[in-house]
């Protein structure tokens, strides 16, 4: 069974930081771009950070740049974000998806480009 398991969601105080595990099963992560997307009550899906298979592009989101960190470690078949200097406006469903293209820089924040995705781990900024 081939699926992606997020992991590391919870409740921070405003100002705490993070981070959030990406475990792929049933396939392996090393030709796959990642995303990693979140969801607020009532608001659409929207991008946070991405990093090509190749792992040598990322690109994070302008409401995400300086604050959040996205990493993969192939051995371990795990991508990682880490979430720094959080607040309430952080809170959200956050999501990872994997990508399968033939490009390994690319990677982007369209939905509709990612082949997994995970069931999304809660995460709550308040004090």
């Amino acid at each position: 069974q081939l699926q992606l398991v997020e992991s590391g969601g919870g409740l921070v105080q405003p100002g705490g930081s993070l981070r959030l595990s990406c475990a792929a099963s049933g396939f392996s992560l090393d030709y796959y771009a990642i995303g990693w997307f979140r969801q607020a009550p009532g608001k659409e899906r929207e991008g946070v950070s991405c990093i090509s298979s190749s792992g040598v592009n990322t690109h994070a989101a302008v409401s995400a740049k300086g604050q959040f960190s996205i990493s993969r470690d192939n051995a371990e078949n795990t991508a990682y974000l880490q979430m720094n200097s959080l607040s309430p406006e952080d809170t959200a469903v956050y999501f990872c998806a994997a990508s399968h293209r033939n490009h390994p820089n690319w990677c982007d924040f369209v939905t509709d480009d990612y082949d997994y995705w995970g069931q999304g781990t809660q995460v709550t900024v308040s004090s």
